[in-house]
């Protein structure tokens, strides 16, 4: 009897369950190197961005500073009188302005 299902077991066809194991372990780690892959390009995304709206700013502080003769003390001053159309704000980073026409940024960039 014994031999029976020895003999019937050889010839069964289909994946051990270590096999299927060491699939699931290895698509694991592909989806690791993944995540880690897409964060990077997303925190170079942000600190582009945080690198461009700096530019605005100082350009429409700048822009603010020769009609008015000072800087602008708030970013409210900037967007209130157009020189932009909003404040720029993103996740990640914060842009301010600060005295003597120095704008600030922090978080994704740094000025």
């Amino acid at each position: 009897m014994l031999e029976r299902l020895r003999a019937a077991r050889a010839n069964e066809d289909g994946f051990t369950l270590i096999e299927l194991l060491i699939v699931v372990v290895i698509l694991g780690v592909l989806a690791g190197v993944v995540v880690f892959a897409v964060q990077a390009f997303n925190g170079e995304g942000q600190a582009a961005a945080c690198e461009t709206d700096w530019k605005s700013v100082q350009t429409a502080n700048e822009a603010f500073y020769a009609k008015t003769g000072d800087y602008a003390l708030a970013m409210k001053d900037l967007t209130d009188k157009g020189y932009l159309k909003n404040a720029p704000a993103g996740k990640g980073y914060t842009i301010g302005l600060a005295a003597g026409g120095v704008v600030t940024a922090t978080g994704a960039c740094t000025h």
